[in-house]
């Protein structure tokens, strides 16, 4: 086991109606005026945008909103944001959503105080913030990206559509507030593609060349197999069970919160490779996890034999005494295909109606900063290896 610091401060508020304690929690964590950012649609249709911005009036808390998040969240919109924060002398992000609205609301707050441009961090050019990060709250309406306690965001850059992840402590929400029943008039594609997001979450960090992590292997395993169970029962004709939203809700946080990933190096070349189709043509991340992972996964069997059996015996049954090692592995990628597709998500790039013609361009993309993945280091070649594995 590798050596680790590991610091989760986010205050969790868990269960029904808690989302009418967004205004006071705002002003326990020093919020004197607030940004509320959201994407729209639903948060308005079903009155939650209303309540929280209630329960901010009740707590005595001023705000101003900025609507408009959208899937692959824009830079164009954290530009407008961070204008407005500084213009209304605003000093705490209350993000009120998925992940589009937490990672342009976390983007927003870091660019308030910084005197260049934003995207610096996202591109490489600046590292750890020296300048003060406004810190942010989240009322949690889809269970997938995890944003709600990580210190990650992921922001698509307008000017060429990159799309490029940054990471921070000081990203990690003061509070987060989770009410499952919000969950359940999610459509069933939107549920799908959180299913997968936070699924990879725990297999991007479970592959591992550390051996001595058998802690965290049990939680990862254990983690996805609750999380496919509870899927199941979702996608059977329980879209309005509360217990199996409330699992798959804390699900999503503890995939990404990095408690499965103590000690360990994980991968983390899926989620590079899966930035281009969602930049260039705005494929949803959860779809296009699901189309790639597989097939990263079915390229790299090889790598560590072992490994991949043993998560083809743990998460998907795979009984080991008929296979060898590598048959096994290919029989629980063949199984997490199968689960995918079972859900309603493409796993092929031809289920999401995209040839090969621009696989070669986002190979090329996807390594602009070097190669990707920690398994094994992957290049343009096998990038592009990869996306023809997963055309069809």
């Amino acid at each position: 086991m590798l050596n680790f610091t590991f610091c989760s401060p986010t205050e969790f508020l868990f269960g029904r109606d808690t989302e009418g304690q967004a205004g006071e929690r705002v002003r326990a964590h020093g919020g004197t005026r607030a940004l509320v950012h959201y994407g729209g649609g639903s948060v308005e249709r079903s009155g939650l945008l209303a309540r929280v911005l209630r329960s901010l009036e009740a707590a005595s808390v001023p705000y101003v909103t900025l609507g408009g998040a959208v899937p692959n969240p824009r830079s164009g919109l954290v530009y407008e944001g961070i204008e407005l924060c500084r213009r209304e002398g605003v000093d705490f992000v209350l993000c009120v959503g998925g992940g589009s609205a937490i990672d342009s609301g976390k983007a927003i707050a870091l660019g308030m105080h910084y005197d260049g441009d934003f995207w610096d961090f996202y591109s490489g050019k600046a590292g750890a913030p020296a300048h003060p990060v406004l810190p942010v709250g989240v009322v949690l309406t889809i269970p997938a990206a995890g944003s709600e306690g990580s210190t990650a965001s992921v922001i698509t850059q307008e000017d060429g559509m990159f799309k490029r992840g940054y990471g921070c402590e000081q990203f990690r929400p003061r509070f987060a507030i989770m009410n499952p029943e919000l969950t359940c008039t999610l459509p069933p594609f939107q549920t799908a593609c959180g299913v997968s997001d936070m699924m990879c979450h725990i297999m991007e960090r479970y592959f591992t060349k550390e051996p001595h992590v058998e802690l965290t292997d049990e939680l990862c395993e254990g983690a996805l197999r609750a999380i496919i169970r509870n899927a199941r029962r979702i996608f059977s004709g329980g879209e309005s069970d509360y217990n199996a939203r409330a699992e798959i809700m804390w699900a999503g946080t503890l995939a990404h919160n990095n408690i499965l990933g103590t000690g360990r190096i994980g991968d983390w070349a899926s989620h590079g490779m899966s930035h281009e189709p969602s930049a260039i043509f705005d494929l949803a991340h959860g779809a296009a996890l699901s189309i790639l992972f597989p097939a990263w996964a079915a390229y790299n069997v090889n790598e560590e034999p072992r490994r991949f059996a043993r998560f083809a015996a743990k998460v998907w049954g795979v009984d080991g005494a008929y296979y060898d090692l590598e048959q096994a592995a290919l029989e629980g990628v063949f199984r997490m295909k199968n689960f995918f597709r079972s859900i309603g998500l493409p796993v092929t790039f031809a289920d999401a109606n995209i040839d090969s013609s621009r696989f070669s361009e986002m190979a090329q993309r996807a390594v602009k900063f070097g190669p990707v993945g920690n398994l094994r280091k992957l290049e343009a070649k096998d990038i592009e290896a990869i996306y023809h594995l997963a055309a069809k």
